[in-house]
């Protein structure tokens, strides 16, 4: 299928991306992709260096006549997002991304796709590789791990670039020039729990919720659909409250930076309350999936009896932990007072690990207000603390405050209406951007972010228009040979 790939126009974008494809280059795990993007730096002869963290940066000098303008710094991130369905049968550590044609779209075999941010890669890689395109003097900056806590750019030193522009490829709508993004912060509850002997006369029950959308935890998160965490929750204190459930396991999301799509829970019940149970949880499932049937409509709620589990949650810390995760805020919590329609602050509950004796429950806060950043991870903290959690804030992240009066702005504002002849839409987006932690150390650096459109991104529904790659490829080439003198 991948063949059919790289016969797509551009060819140039398509191959190398069908290439970085190729390489399983999960976050934390950059080994084979930091050293296939060191090899193609160093088969090009140009100069390739890769520093303490894993960034690569790769150099190409100015075409003839372009050596009077800025220096470019051209930028994307090496690792990428890993969801799959689950029945689907695949190993992001071993393998390949499989990728096919769906008429305007390129999709991945039930996997993310990894056009986030692969195609801002391939991209910069087709420009290096190029021997017909017009541009400054370049450098090529790949980072690692901006999808689980931004560590390359957090870990990349002053004085390694000496760019005077740099262009942030990892904003998922063509039409938008980005401006500012949000900051992040790493909320996570912990505790340890007694574990109870299940007594006689219990019936076990798997609850398995799947097929919601997920998506960005950011980007996506104003859009109302459903997480599976929540969705989870609000059975488990139903059937608490009306038939004394006990839970003896919870596995539900993934990743902080997706929305869960799929919870399982393993729970008993008393075998004379269990017609009543089945009939209650059923007909709570389909009030939940009407609620839904717009934003995720392929919802599936599934209880199924299962033998009986050894261990059960002692009930004490169940019944606060069923009502902490009913309290906590998830999703939108303040909509931005000086930017129409973003989405200022949010969280999402993305990820909850109960059994054994253990609670792990992991969030990801967002804003681009740093002190309601901390107000909403205050309030889950009080929230957590109350039944006993110790909460840990980490990974804490400034956002980008945008600049609207950057030269390269009026430039690319410019070049898009020429192009397309319609304006661009210059915003901030609610997902945390590097370029927020690259200004710190390079705080007089011009900064925007540009992308093809990519939809669904961090779920398995992950999809990017062919027809956008090319108006985006048109519109990288002419930014570049436009770039303004120094």
């Amino acid at each position: 299928m991948n063949s059919e790939i790289r016969s797509l126009e551009p060819k140039v974008i398509w191959n190398k991306f069908a290439d970085l494809n190729a390489v399983p280059r999960p976050s934390k795990k950059e080994e084979r992709v930091i050293a296939f993007m060191k090899n193609f730096g160093e088969s090009l002869g140009l100069t390739t260096e890769v520093d303490k963290v894993g960034n690569v940066l790769i150099k190409k000098p100015a075409t003839p006549g372009m050596e009077d303008r800025k220096v470019v710094v051209m930028q994307s991130h090496l690792d990428m997002v890993h969801q799959k369905n689950a029945d689907t049968d695949f190993d992001f550590d071993t393998q390949g991304i499989e990728m096919y044609i769906d008429e305007d779209w390129v999709r991945a075999k039930g996997t993310t796709l990894g056009a986030d941010n692969g195609l801002g890669v391939a991209t910069i890689m087709a420009v290096l590789e190029s021997t017909d395109i017009a541009h400054p003097a370049i450098e090529a900056l790949f980072t690692i791990d901006e999808e689980t806590g931004m560590t390359g750019a957090m870990g990349l030193e002053g004085g390694w670039l000496q760019g005077d522009i740099l262009l942030n490829l990892d904003t998922e709508e063509d039409d938008e020039i980005g401006v500012g993004c949000a900051g992040g912060i790493d909320v996570t509850a912990k505790r340890s729990y007694k574990e109870e002997p299940v007594t006689e006369g219990k019936v076990g029950y798997t609850i398995a919720i799947t097929g919601l959308s997920g998506g960005h935890s950011g980007m996506d998160i104003h859009k109302g659909l459903g997480n599976a965490n929540k969705i989870m929750n609000r059975l488990l204190f139903d059937g608490f409250e009306n038939f004394g459930l006990q839970i003896s396991e919870i596995k539900g999301g993934s990743l902080r930076n997706a929305i869960p799509r799929e919870s399982f829970a393993i729970v008993v019940v008393d075998a004379v309350q269990a017609k009543a149970f089945e009939f209650e949880i059923g007909e709570l499932s389909k009030i939940i999936q009407n609620e839904l049937s717009i934003a995720d409509p392929d919802l599936t709620i599934e209880i199924n009896t299962t033998d009986l589990p050894k261990q059960v949650m002692e009930l004490g810390v169940q019944e606060g932990v069923i009502k902490a995760l009913y309290a906590a805020h998830n999703g939108v919590y303040a909509m931005s007072a000086s930017i129409p329609d973003l989405v200022e602050t949010s969280n999402n509950i993305a990820k909850i690990t109960i059994g054994q004796g253990d609670i792990t429950i992991e969030c990801l806060t967002r804003s681009s207000v740093e002190s309601s950043k901390l107000d909403l991870a205050n309030k889950l903290r009080a929230t957590f603390e109350l039944i006993g959690c110790e909460v840990i804030t980490s990974g804490d992240y400034p956002g980008w405050a945008p600049n609207m009066n950057s030269p390269i702005l009026k430039v690319m504002d410019e070049l898009y209406q020429n192009l397309n002849g319609e304006k661009a839409h210059v915003a901030a987006c609610h997902a945390g951007l590097e370029c927020g932690i690259l200004g710190q150390n390079y705080p007089d650096m011009d900064m925007i972010s540009f992308g093809p459109t990519i939809l669904g991104a961090h779920s398995p529904d992950e999809r990017t228009s062919i027809s956008s790659v090319q108006k985006y490829w048109k519109f990288v080439k002419e930014i570049l040979k436009e770039t303004p003198k120094k």
